[in-house]
């Protein structure tokens, strides 16, 4: 075996100054290109987050808050872990696919307004392809995610899609596009209901109405951040339809949204606990009406995002109620 290895003869490998420096000048140029497109690939990535808002998911909690809020009701404080999964991301991906379709739609607007110039869509930065396949493919889930759910929460699913597709492009016809995201943004409330009893019945429909009120709220508040410029660009809003009197109105909705709220826990037999759960989100109601007392852009974004404790707040009391009350 010795002689075997002795007399094997293997090439000899010798590396010249030349050479080193020429593998260290290809490592180099390998490692750069490698650091360039990995730095455009996270760049990328960064973008389409951002076009689907994930960064801001405060949309996220808005669009959640009543889809548990019907779960919890329709369960009778106990729903099911499946239900929760699929209506939890559910919302993550139509939330996601709404942000894309409504940037598409917006694209040549937000370029023009203070709060939206940096949007993706509006850049360039992400190609209109690149959109579109992002949101083909969350749609899909979407599909995925309905296709575990009986067949009448499919049908209304299917509705949901449409209302979600609609809704970028009623702003440039109706003067109060927030009436259509607010049956967009509420479609989840009778769906929670079909997909645990079968069926969507009244109390259902109560909810389903008080979320579109609700919606209408946060969303006038969205819009007084940018009146100045959609005045100009010609984009409507109910902001813009209720001029001087957006408080008044925003106060007035506030007090049939909470009335609404009552009549809901009233008639899903909720008790004190729920009613709590009411005081609180009205004193976040209160708040934002300091906060908008002088329509000042920045607070009104605040009041804005101050909807998520509401949500939270009515939540919290629904759950307790249930936990504590036999």
């Amino acid at each position: 075996m010795r002689n075997v290895f002795r007399n094997l003869k293997l090439p000899k490998i010798s590396l010249e100054a030349d050479d080193l420096r020429a593998l260290a000048k290809r490592w180099r140029e390998r490692r750069r290109w490698l650091a360039q497109h990995s730095a455009v690939a996270i760049s990328r990535s960064g973008a389409y987050l951002r076009l689907m808002r994930l960064h801001r998911p405060i949309g996220i909690w808005l669009l959640l808050w009543p889809t548990l809020w019907a779960t919890w009701i329709a369960a009778q404080g106990r729903p099911s872990g499946e239900l929760l999964f699929i209506f939890v991301v559910g919302t993550v991906v139509m939330r996601s696919a709404g942000c894309i379709i409504n940037d598409f739609a917006d694209r040549k607007i937000d370029r023009h307004v203070a709060r939206t110039r940096e949007r993706p869509l509006a850049t360039g930065e992400v190609p209109l392809v690149g959109a579109f396949v992002v949101f083909i493919a969350l749609m899909t889930l979407g599909l995925l995610l309905v296709l575990l759910l009986n067949p009448l929460t499919q049908a209304l699913a299917i509705v949901g899609a449409l209302l979600t597709l609609a809704y970028p492009f009623a702003k440039r016809f109706v003067s109060a596009p927030q009436f259509v995201l607010g049956i967009a943004f509420a479609w989840g409330v009778p769906m929670a209901f079909a997909a645990e009893l079968g069926e969507v019945p009244r109390l259902g429909w109560l909810l389903f109405i008080v979320t579109m009120v609700w919606v209408v709220i946060y969303d006038t508040e969205y819009a007084m951040t940018d009146r100045p410029d959609d005045l100009k660009l010609g984009v409507k809003s109910t902001a813009i339809l209720f001029g001087d009197m957006d408080r008044a109105f925003i106060g007035g909705l506030q007090l049939m949204l909470l009335l609404g709220l009552f009549l809901v826990g009233h008639s899903a037999d909720r008790g004190s606990w729920y009613v709590a759960g009411l005081g609180a989100a009205a004193a976040f109601m209160l708040y934002q009406q300091h906060l908008i007392r002088d329509r000042e852009p920045r607070r009104c974004f605040e009041a804005f995002q101050n909807n998520a404790w509401f949500g939270v707040a009515v939540f919290a009391g629904l759950v307790l109620d249930y936990v504590l009350v036999p």
